[in-house]
């Protein structure tokens, strides 16, 4: 072993202050000292004064997280060199504690200059890793594999039952995506576009495609293996790879599937080290003819802290976006549901939420859930009025300004005609009563003058729609279906 002797040298005070060289073997130094301590005595005695300062400063979680793994490694000169088990931790300790680690060092030493934190993992020493990069993963990973020696066919969490093909109600926004999931999960050889990239808006229906996909190639070619798993979980499992130091297990698992399926890829947005493993990897995969479907709530060229080279990467397959729903699309959405639920419901309730519910999927189906489950409970019918109590929270009326535009507009559709026809000088029964609905409720709704509601609907006379409101006010006392269409309109608009 190679030993370097003891420097002494002048400390600002003037006082002889004893300075160690590193060692030829790292963690190891020179001995001999006065006072009968070795010089990595002396050094665990500054490094555990340094620690309590900074303890106290930071407190006990962030102290046990990420200064706790520190290990001190020697004393070079005026350099105190330490190290951490990650590339991770050494990034978060330079960037939030370094500053604050070496003035500590030069309180104590004062010859120190220089703290340099270098990345070595030891077997038998590696400290836990911090608590907060533990808990980043959010979806427990679903791995696919062949049945072997008649083990079960999942090596961990099952796929969402609920999320195949055939329960995917298909519209024009989703149409798309939906066919080109399809055409990835029926591929039976070399993958029609690598990788297929989903990407759209929270509960638009992303995640069901990729489980979709999954269920589809598990029952038609059970010898391959899938891989599905959350952006969070593959940079949690990359982390706990490096401190371990089973990197090569890590690629040999990621790099061995037939077909890989990453979600919510913007999480590895500005995580620089986790997108140069999930590069390569994607690279092996791609030359190898292995299928990689990924998703993301925005386009590749959209997701910022992105690598450039990474993004032409996801870019070189099919991108395929899934747009927020239409009316039409949740309207089925939610006829598919109900009859899932075996409860029957009217179907003004239905369009009342089609309507009301525009933001997603996900909070549509939650919506109709609740609905059910309130009128399964309490034993009350499904109505518009229990509707509306049940979801107040979801569905408090704005205080925007409605239109006499919006009104024609909204009526017209109700009642199939034409928004031309509010104007028109047409008294047919079928366009003459939605008109007189457009009035009533542009005289609810609106703070305009009666004469100012006339001209909208075509320059007619103020008398005319007070008729219409009369009438209107007439059929609602005498008419229950009429009156619920009129207050079906009234809320939608409200909304």
């Amino acid at each position: 072993m190679m030993v370097i002797g003891v420097e002494f040298r002048k400390s600002p005070s003037g006082d002889g202050e004893r300075v160690w060289g590193c060692c030829g073997k790292m963690g190891e130094f020179n001995g001999g000292a006065d006072t009968g301590k070795g010089p990595s005595d002396l050094l665990k005695e500054q490094w555990e004064r340094v620690t309590r300062t900074l303890k106290a400063d930071i407190g006990e979680a962030a102290f046990q997280s990420w200064i706790k793994p520190i290990l001190v490694r020697c004393i070079d000169g005026n350099v105190v060199r330490m190290s951490v088990p990650t590339r991770f931790m050494r990034d978060w300790v330079m960037a939030h504690y370094h500053d604050k680690i070496t003035d500590l060092w030069r309180a104590e030493n004062a010859v120190v200059a220089v703290v340099e934190v270098i990345v070595q993992a030891e077997r038998g020493l590696q400290p836990k890793a911090p608590e907060a990069i533990e808990h980043t993963a959010a979806k427990e990973a679903v791995i696919e594999r062949p049945v072997e020696n008649n083990q079960p066919k999942s090596l961990s969490a099952s796929l969402d039952r609920r999320f195949t093909f055939d329960q995917f109600v298909v519209g024009k926004p989703n149409e798309f995506a939906y066919a080109a999931a399809r055409r990835v999960a029926e591929a039976s050889k070399r993958p029609p576009f690598n990788p297929l990239f989903l990407y759209g808006g929270v509960g638009l229906g992303k995640t069901h495609l990729m489980h979709a996909i999954a269920w589809h190639i598990r029952q038609c070619e059970p010898n391959h293996t899938v891989m599905y798993l959350s952006a969070e979980k593959f940079m949690y499992r990359f982390i706990r790879a490096l401190r371990e130091q089973t990197i090569v297990d890590f690629k040999e698992q990621f790099r061995s599937v037939d077909v890989l399926m990453i979600d919510d890829v913007q999480f590895i947005a500005g995580k620089d080290a986790t997108q140069e493993e999930f590069f390569h990897t994607f690279n092996s995969l791609v030359d190898e003819g292995r299928q990689i479907v990924i998703s993301a709530d925005k386009s590749p060229s959209d997701l910022t802290g992105m690598e450039e080279r990474l993004v032409s990467r996801l870019n070189c397959g099919l991108v395929a976006d899934i747009h927020a729903t239409t009316y039409e699309l949740r309207l089925g959405i939610l006829q598919s549901k109900g009859l899932k639920l075996g409860m029957e419901v009217p179907p003004k309730v239905l369009e009342f939420l089609a309507h009301k519910i525009t933001a997603n999927v996900r909070e549509l189906e939650g919506a109709l859930n609740r609905v059910v489950a309130h009128a399964q409970l309490v034993g009350r019918d499904i109505s518009l009025e229990a509707t509306q109590d049940v979801l107040h929270d979801l569905l408090r009326a704005n205080d925007r300004r409605v239109t006499i535009e919006e009104i024609q507009k909204q009526v017209a559709s109700h009642f199939n005609i034409r928004t031309s026809d509010m104007h028109s000088a047409r008294r047919a029964r079928s366009v003459a009563r939605p008109r007189q609905v457009a009035m009533y409720l542009a005289k609810q709704l609106t703070t305009r003058s009666l004469p100012e509601i006339g001209r909208k609907f075509g320059g007619r006379d103020h008398t005319t729609v007070m008729h219409a409101v009369k009438k209107v006010e007439e059929l609602r006392e005498h008419d229950s279906s009429f009156a619920e269409d009129v207050e079906l309109l009234r809320r939608m608009l409200e909304g």
